[in-house]
């Protein structure tokens, strides 16, 4: 077998692989004399039909069916001859078969040769976030208003009341698609609703009815009424007021805390709030090492992998979006920036993974489940089911070595902490 590699572009390879012709020939030879001994043609016994006839009525075939084996075992052992990394599966195509020379080219790309460098260098600030009295209290708020009930009120409307009105829109005169609504509850003082239309509802009473004028931010989400002034004829049925329940043991109760009353419920709401602020810190260092990773180490990427991880995240895309017609699914475009980004990502951690010898033991994959159902009433139970189940471990094993891979690197790269109250950074942009 004679193979010759060229360089076809940055990671592209054009291989030529030549296969002697006496081996072809051997083989399908053999396979006609196997074929010979039971086909079965009419006007002959098995057993007896002349080679001739055998090869006439089978040798096409079985030599397409030898050419396509034999190009596939050669392929591999030409790889592996030449110590090529195929990123994906080749091209390939015939040059000659001409009964003298049988030789074909294998088009198809490398995974690049990562040479780590500069992780000492990546740089990382670390969220110490602070859960203070008057942020639990805060939290406790925001659950008794998922409790809260409304009562209608006699009086004019303020924040914090909800006001219930119908409410007709119109652009010069002209009434426009969704700009009408009936029995429409708006909470002042929320920013559900545009602020001229809030800011007009404020001192409204029952039975009211007036014409608000409102002007569309230019970056309104519908491009038609971005920076257009309309005016909305408004109704007024109700107005009425946030009624809280009590913080007390009652109140714990609803929340499924039987024991340990309201204290208990504050210590589990604060420990929540830590698995949440936890998560998201991790998340926040995991993204900041990565970018310091990727930054450092720039390095070309097969596009038939970042083809494929299209493919993938235009799938996932579908299934969170219920699409079932591929003819209704975003477009694969929409997802090339962050595909060559992941697959990119994928590379550098596996080089990451290999120079530092990084696998996960079972304290690590137990450890790994245990926060995963932290949250759970039957955290136990769940921890069971995921350990015992070695499918769910399979999938779960990766995302272990990826978060060794993130700590190994935080440990050896640069970070200092920033002090943050919980409400700053939980509700910062992009949280």
């Amino acid at each position: 077998m004679n193979v010759t590699v060229e360089s076809t572009g940055a990671l592209e390879r054009r291989m030529r692989v030549e296969v002697p012709v006496e081996r072809i020939q051997s083989e399908v030879d053999s396979r006609l004399k196997s074929v010979g001994k039971t086909a079965r043609i009419k006007g002959f016994r098995p057993g007896k039909v002349p080679a001739r006839v055998v090869r006439q009525r089978y040798g096409k075939q079985i030599r397409q069916e030898v050419l396509g084996e034999i190009m596939q075992k050669s392929y591999s052992d030409a790889v592996v001859q030449q110590n090529l990394r195929p990123a994906a599966g080749p091209r390939i195509e015939t040059e000659t078969d001409d009964g003298e020379t049988f030789a074909y080219v294998a088009t198809f790309e490398v995974l690049p040769e990562v040479a780590l460098r500069d992780l000492d260098k990546i740089k990382v600030e670390r969220p110490d976030v602070e859960i203070r009295d008057e942020d639990l209290d805060d939290m406790l708020m925001s659950l008794r208003r998922q409790r809260a009930t409304w009562e209608t009120v006699e009086r004019a409307a303020r924040d914090g009341d909800r006001v219930v009105v119908d409410f007709t829109g119109s652009i010069g005169g002209e009434a426009f698609p969704g700009g009408t609504g009936e029995e429409i509850p708006v909470v002042l003082g929320q920013g559900q609703m545009l602020p001229d239309f809030e800011k007009g509802l404020k001192g409204a009473r029952a039975g009211d009815e007036k014409t608000i004028k409102v002007r569309f931010p230019k970056d309104y989400h519908a491009e038609d009424l971005a920076g257009k002034r309309a005016e909305f004829a408004i109704n007024t049925h109700r107005i009425e007021e946030e009624i809280l329940p009590e913080l007390d043991d009652e109140f714990a109760a609803a929340f499924n805390v039987t024991e340990g009353g309201l204290e208990q419920l504050k210590r589990e709401v604060r420990e929540n709030m830590e698995r949440e602020a936890k998560t998201k810190v991790d998340a926040d260092i995991r993204e900041q090492v990565l970018d310091g990773l990727t930054d450092r180490n720039p390095i070309d990427v097969p596009q038939a992998m970042v083809h494929d991880e299209m493919h993938s995240m235009q799938h996932e895309a579908m299934q969170r979006l219920g699409i079932e017609d591929r003819d209704e699914a975003p477009p694969m475009e929409n997802f090339e920036e962050a595909a060559e980004k992941r697959v990119r990502l994928g590379l550098l951690l596996r080089q990451v993974v290999a120079d530092n010898r990084i696998s996960p033991d079972q304290d690590d994959l137990r450890a790994h489940v245990e926060e995963m159902c932290a949250g759970y009433e039957n955290a136990g139970e769940m921890v069971d089911m995921y350990l015992g189940n070695p499918q769910l471990m399979q999938q779960i094993e990766p995302l272990v070595v990826e978060k060794k891979a993130v700590a190994w690197l935080l440990d050896n790269g640069k970070s200092k902490t920033r002090k943050v109250s919980f409400k700053d950074y939980m509700n910062a942009p992009g949280s």
